[in-house]
């Protein structure tokens, strides 16, 4: 600030301390397959409902939705979700033709996803309500009910209510694209639905539709000045038009009169043969055009067209992918999960269908768009392949966490132990045992039906985070599992005293407190004993996120005592707060964690390679897994 005359000046002086804000520790990403939703990308949900409309219901034997519902039940806030599919899976479509005497393809609608749920799309192409004459209306229909219906559209692409661009802005189920044939040159524009192309002499120019065989322009020689010479130029343009607009000689034409009715400009050979109509319009800016004198359009007494209308969709009913060609039906794309049903006759179809570990291994690079994952599972799927891509991903990410579940198979403490001894032993990852049961969401059986545990465990992760942080190991009787009303198996003690060592977290039914997780240790409890425990491992990862993203500031700052001094102060009353909340053992902060970044931990080389290290310590709290009650009986003293 530059002093140049005496006087008080107030200067904003920086304190040095630069807040840091702690990232998400409960943020999920499930992978699976779905009924439908994208394949090449995650998608954001926060709620059940948002779920259902975007990746569909319930599957028999996959259990993404029923991980997803469980997550949001036992509160869980933010889901991503990555379909995974075979990789030939394929989309439901069909092609549908125009107005025209010889149909031709205008509109082709897609399911707006691979699968074969589109296959149970059904499209009623009919008549706008409003401008019945140039539009149409769309309804579509899923599993037999209307699930969407979008009216007063145009295959007209300059049009504000173009079918390509109303529909795939608002519809959930299917992409449309219009390609009408015969449809204006290029180069010629509209300002919106029945404008003319905008021309520098409007006068001249008009729009027709010959015979109903959709848009074209013609030029009117001179002069077009009074109705007569109007009229005498659509002869002579139209007569020009014929041999490219229709299969009558232009020969036939050589003498005809003219009719003029509400817009519409009737032709009469001289000689016996067809009648032939133009649908004229004109542009309403154009001063003197003659509008009046042939009623061309509303405001002078007629109707008004944009020609259009015989490129529209032809009215019917059409079954997206489980159609057949014919008529006005063009052509139809069967929707697929997966391999075509022959290609291997004596393969079920469930199987043909059904992801393979690859599948899920392929789909988990769909999470590297996503910058704030805590917490991902593949719900069902427990076999090593899936398990190993899972925890190796978290661990190479080193800012989220796997839960993986058993097979469904395994029910007995054996079948857990020998499933523990084949997965990785991460200390990115933990393993769940056994399936719960919870009532069929689908309202089929009446009995309930067996799902794995790792959308209930990711919705009470997210809960304990947000009511005691994610230190906090979150199991106990507080981490009770709502919406389970059984277990695939029963354990007491000592099942546990075989699988708990093992890092298999038990899931137990406890009279007081029901169903609750009673175990909180990574893959890696025998091997890598410091990093055994879940909360231990959650917390360092949300350490070194929250300080990483908050020093982003100090990237090309001066390497000297300065910039150490403001990390030191910045990553000191950081971890203070998490101090103060209890996160870390100790009395006292010197007790519970130190900040260290000086000439010790910076020498001239260091700092000569354009680095700068910050030491950061913590002392972790670990949960009270054993606790041990002494009791002693207290004699009478003697007395003397």
């Amino acid at each position: 600030m530059e002093r140049l005359h005496p006087g008080v000046y107030v200067e904003e002086v920086p304190s040095g301390a630069r807040p840091i804000e702690g990232v998400s520790t409960s943020t999920a990403a499930f992978l699976g397959k779905a009924e439908r939703g994208p394949l090449d990308r995650a998608r954001l949900v926060t709620s059940f409902i948002e779920f259902q409309n975007r990746y569909g219901g319930f599957l028999g034997s996959f259990y993404l939705a029923h991980a997803a519902l469980q997550f949001f039940d036992n509160g869980g806030r933010r889901l991503w979700v990555a379909r995974v599919a075979r990789a030939d899976t394929a989309s439901a479509g069909v092609v549908i033709g125009d107005r025209k005497a010889q149909p031709e393809a205008t509109l082709t609608v897609s399911a707006t996803s691979p699968g074969a749920w589109g296959n149970e799309l059904e499209v009623v192409v009919s008549d706008a309500t409003l401008d019945p004459a140039d539009k149409f209306k769309l309804s579509i229909s899923y599993r037999g009910s209307v699930a969407e219906a979008f009216d007063e559209l145009s295959v007209d692409p300059e049009a504000p209510s173009f079918a390509d661009t109303v529909v795939n802005a608002r519809s959930q189920l299917v992409r449309v694209a219009v390609e009408p044939s015969g449809a204006p040159e290029a180069g010629t524009s509209t300002s919106g639905p029945g404008a003319l192309p905008q021309l520098q002499d409007k006068r001249r120019r008009l729009r027709v539709s010959l015979n109903g065989d959709g848009p074209q322009t013609i030029s009117l020689a001179d002069p077009v000045t009074t109705g007569t010479e109007v009229a005498a130029a659509i002869q002579n343009a139209v007569r020009a038009l014929m041999p490219l607009r229709s299969s009558t000689p232009a020969s036939a034409f050589t003498a005809f009169t003219a009719e003029f009715s509400n817009g519409v400009y009737v032709l009469t050979s001289g000689e016996p043969g067809p009648r032939s109509s133009v649908q004229v319009t004109n542009d309403p800016d154009a001063s003197t055009n003659a509008a009046k004198s042939l009623k061309l359009g509303v405001g002078n007494g007629g109707t008004e067209s944009t020609g259009w209308g015989p490129l529209r969709p032809a009215p019917g009913t059409y079954l997206v992918g489980d159609g057949k060609a014919g008529g006005t039906t063009k052509e139809v794309t069967l929707g697929r999960d997966g391999p075509a049903p022959d290609d291997d006759p004596t393969t079920d179809e469930e199987s043909k269908t059904t992801p393979q570990d690859e599948d899920y291994r392929r789909a988990l690079a769909l999470l590297d768009a996503v910058p704030d994952v805590n917490l991902v599972a593949v719900p069902g799927v427990g076999t090593p392949g899936v398990v190993d891509a899972g925890t190796t991903y978290c661990q190479n990410r080193t800012d989220c966490f796997y839960l993986a579940d058993m097979p469904r198979t395994a029910l007995t403490t054996e079948d857990a132990t020998e499933t523990v001894d084949g997965l990785p032993k991460s200390p990115y990852g933990a393993v769940f045992f056994p399936w719960l049961t919870m009532v069929d969401p689908t309202g089929v059986s009446p009995e309930p039906v067996l799902v794995p545990p790792s959308g209930f465990v990711a919705g009470v992760y997210a809960r304990i985070d947000a009511r005691r942080g994610v230190w906090k190991a979150p199991a106990g009787t507080e981490a009770n599992l709502g919406g389970a009303v059984g277990l695939a198996a029963r354990l007491g003690d000592a099942e546990q005293d075989v699988l708990n060592p093992r890092g298999v977290n038990v899931i137990r039914f406890f009279p007081s407190s029901g169903i609750v997780l009673w175990g909180s240790r990574t893959l890696a409890t025998q091997a890598r004993p410091e990093w055994r425990y879940v909360p231990v491992r959650r917390l360092a990862i949300f350490l070194e996120e929250s300080i990483y993203n908050g020093i982003q500031w100090a990237v090309f700052e001066p390497n000297d005592e300065d910039l150490w001094a403001s990390l030191r102060l910045s990553i000191g009353a950081f971890m203070l707060t998490l101090f103060r909340s209890g996160a870390f053992q100790g009395d006292t902060p010197a007790k519970a964690f130190f900040v260290k970044c000086d000439g010790q931990t910076n020498p001239q080389d260091q700092i000569d390679a354009g680095i700068v290290t910050v030491l950061v310590g913590f002392a972790p709290l670990r949960p009270a897994e054993f606790v041990v009650i002494r009791i002693s009986q207290k004699t009478a003293e003697a007395t003397g």
